[in-house]
Order: C-alpha cells, then structure tokens, then sequence
C-alpha cells in the first residue's frame, strides 16, 4: 500500500536520510524508533511533502504511484495523514467545522449535519475529549494531552489510508496514553496504516506494532518485532547500530 524506496533527503544543503527504505501495508502498525537527530521528524516532514525537506533520490510510493511532485494538499487527498508532534493552535475555526471542511476536500461525503456532530460526540468522548472542547478553536486553550488526542480525534474521522503519528505519546498521562493507543489500535483496524515515531515502549507495550525499526544516522540499522523496543529500552540505541 505504501513504499519508501531509498530515499535520501536534505535539509538547508545537509544529507540527513542516507537511503531509507520501508513498505507499510494496510492495517499495519509499524514503530520507528531513534535518537535525537537520526531523522525521524525528517522522515516524516517528507513523506508528508514539506518543502523544507528535498528528497535527493529514491521514491515514495501510494498505491503504486508515485507522489513525489505533488504538493502537501494533493498528498492528504490521496489518504496521508500527520499527526504532529507538537500540535500548533488555530483560533477562529472549531474542531467540528475543520473536520467538516476536511473531509470535503478529500472528497469523502460527509455525513448529515446532525449524523456527523453526533459520530464526532462519540468519538471525542471515547478519547475523554468534552462536548465542549469541540466548540473551542482548534487545540485553542488544549493542555499538550488534549492536543495529542485531538490530533487521534481527526484520525479516527478522517480515515486516511496512511497515518504517519509523530511521538504521539509525548507529555502523555498514563490515563491519556491509553486513549492515544485504542485510537491507534482502532484506526489500524479500520485499514489505515500506521507509521508511529516514538522513543519510548510505553505506548508500544500498549499499541502492539507489528514492526518495529530503529533509524540512527539516517539509516534504518535495525528491524524485527515488538521485542526489539524492548531491547532498545534496555539497552540504548549503541547496540542497535552496531
């Protein structure tokens, strides 16, 4: 469903992804993990299309085709999602209303006004979000763990086919974690495929990715399964490179 094919990317004239590859298929969640630097947000950034980051080579592929030359826009309306590690606050538009305007331009029919502000009521009260923080401005006012969960709100209507979380689990209760791990888990069970950037195995103990990749200096050094962020955790990123 998804395919990045040694790709290589610069930021401001410095390589910082030497070649990554990675193939993402629907329902799948995979964990990259790394330390500081090693290109994680990068990788991301990318994928997504920020102009900051230029991909020098390599490809990345949707469905089968390539979406290299399309624009941030074009990309989301083909079902790429980010949620980002800090979530920025935009007054003057409610968390309803974007998500309405958001799903026209992707072309998904949204439901009846009514139909849709009660799916978007079930859905915020299953992540502890209130009734009334969906009246605010988006993330306008939010605490870091609300903002973390509205951006797992916006997954979980939008429905994109690859959603690439970047540390959704930072500054995260243990209470607002477990809300951030159904979310995940939910939404790869309706098909999405997950691209989860964290540091840490707290929300992987909970999440239960199916791979698991460690990124250190703009490679991915390492691949395997859940028991590898455990071996991270234990033992730190040296090993891994090694």
């Amino acid at each position: 469903m998804f395919e990045i094919k040694n790709i290589h990317v610069e930021c401001e004239g410095k390589e910082i992804l030497k070649g990554v590859t990675l193939t993402i298929n629907a329902g799948e969640v995979h964990a990259l993990m790394g330390p500081n630097g090693s290109g994680k947000s990068t990788l991301s950034f990318a994928i997504a299309g920020h102009p900051k980051y230029k991909i020098t080579s390599g490809d990345i592929m949707l469905n089968g085709k390539s979406i290299l030359g399309l624009p941030v826009h074009e990309r989301a309306r083909l079902g790429l999602f980010l949620g980002f590690q800090y979530p920025q606050e935009i007054s003057g538009i409610s968390i309803s209303g974007f998500l309405r305007t958001a799903l026209a331009s992707s072309g998904k029919s949204a439901p009846a006004v009514l139909d849709f502000y009660k799916l978007l009521k079930e859905k915020a009260n299953v992540l502890g979000l209130s009734d009334e923080i969906l009246k605010r401005g988006l993330n306008n006012g939010f605490s870091g763990g609300e903002k973390k969960r509205s951006e797992i709100l916006q997954l979980s209507i939008l429905k994109p086919k690859l959603a690439i979380l970047d540390e959704p689990d930072s500054g995260m209760d243990v209470d607002g974690l477990k809300y951030i791990a159904e979310g995940i888990k939910q939404s790869a069970a309706d098909g999405a495929g997950i691209l989860l950037v964290t540091h840490y195995n707290r929300i992987l103990s909970q999440v239960h990715p199916g791979f698991v990749h460690v990124l250190v200096d703009g490679k991915i050094v390492q691949s395997g399964g859940p028991e590898l962020a455990v071996e991270i955790e234990s033992q730190g990123y040296a090993e891994a490179s090694v």
